[in-house]
């Protein structure tokens, strides 16, 4: 074989490689922006996180990956992602925010601690104490960002269960007026901005998602499971089984409206119940007292002067 053939071989083969690569490039490019854009309509979470991780190299964008980066140290379950849809936290500027604080706080706590030891005169920051501070202090800055996020997810999600049942007398007006679940929930999001705070959010997203071509139950199905919220999930159950086999969805909503109102009823009563313990204590620690002085307290100052003046 002449050199120059085996040359023009050798170049035809680089070429052709180039070529099939540059192709490959560009196939896994589209592919990856279409996985993309099928997140950000069925995920946000995970969608705000391939962002997080693609963006430029700013400086609070840069605390924001050390913070995620330290969710997946002591969360490799991904429990925070269902905490921030929980706590309303869906968009990017307040998942960059949490990400931020998540940094922020260990920092902040090996800054107290190094400004303790260096400035401590006490027993306090000398061994062994001061391995004991630091072990708290770590405990603190990994355990403090999630406590607050839990609070936060928890108080919302009570905020979800208190809308439910206004919830469903505006699903049952809707349903007599002859919409059918997707119109009823278009109409909610629409026309009902305001009434739901909370749930408004919640729903966009479905009715986002839905014209997107998504299932009504599947949506439905996995916003029930990322709120968590019981009585919200048995609405939600009420639609998904009312569009995938038809029939009347008043009767049901109701029937489901008065468990939730029950469930309302047995937590108020409990509350109740609760909060009577509690005055009971308060009065046992400070009224009783109080009383006993104004009660007996002349009589004891007359026993007392009585037994002064015989001892005298």
């Amino acid at each position: 074989m002449s050199p120059n053939l085996f040359a023009a071989i050798v170049s035809g083969t680089l070429i052709l490689g180039l070529i099939a690569l540059a192709a490959l490039a560009v196939l896994a490019y589209l592919a990856r922006e279409q996985r993309r854009l099928q997140r950000r309509v069925s995920d946000p979470a995970s969608a705000f996180v391939q962002d997080l991780e693609g963006r430029d190299k700013s400086v609070l964008l840069g605390i924001a990956r050390q913070g995620r980066a330290i969710e997946l140290i002591v969360d490799p379950k991904g429990e925070s992602q269902r905490l921030l849809v929980q706590a309303g936290w869906r968009d990017t500027q307040s998942r960059i925010g949490y990400y931020v604080f998540q940094a922020l706080v260990p920092v902040v706590m090996v800054v107290l601690v190094a400004a303790g030891i260096i400035t401590g005169k006490g027993k306090l920051f000398h061994p062994p104490f001061v391995f004991i501070i630091i072990f708290a202090a770590f405990a603190l800055a990994i355990l403090i960002p999630r406590m607050v996020l839990r609070k936060v997810a928890a108080a919302r999600r009570q905020r979800i269960r208190n809308e439910v049942p206004l919830l469903v007398h505006l699903l049952v007006l809707l349903f007599d007026s002859g919409l059918s679940t997707r119109q009823a929930l278009t109409s909610l999001v629409k026309e009902g901005i305001g009434v739901l705070p909370e749930l408004d959010k919640e729903f966009r997203l479905v009715v986002r998602q839905l014209d997107a071509g998504g299932d009504l139950a599947t949506v439905l199905r996995s916003l029930e499971e990322v709120i968590e919220v019981p009585d919200f999930g048995t609405v939600l159950g009420v639609l998904r089984q009312a569009d995938r086999y038809g029939g009347e969805v008043r009767e049901p909503l109701l029937d489901a409206l008065k468990v939730i109102e029950e469930r309302h009823g047995l937590d108020l009563r409990e509350q109740v119940n609760l909060m009577s313990g509690r005055m009971t204590v308060v009065m046992v620690l400070f009224f009783f007292p109080a009383l006993l002085i104004f009660s007996a307290g002349p009589a004891v100052m007359a026993i007392m002067k009585a037994m002064g003046s015989t001892a005298q």
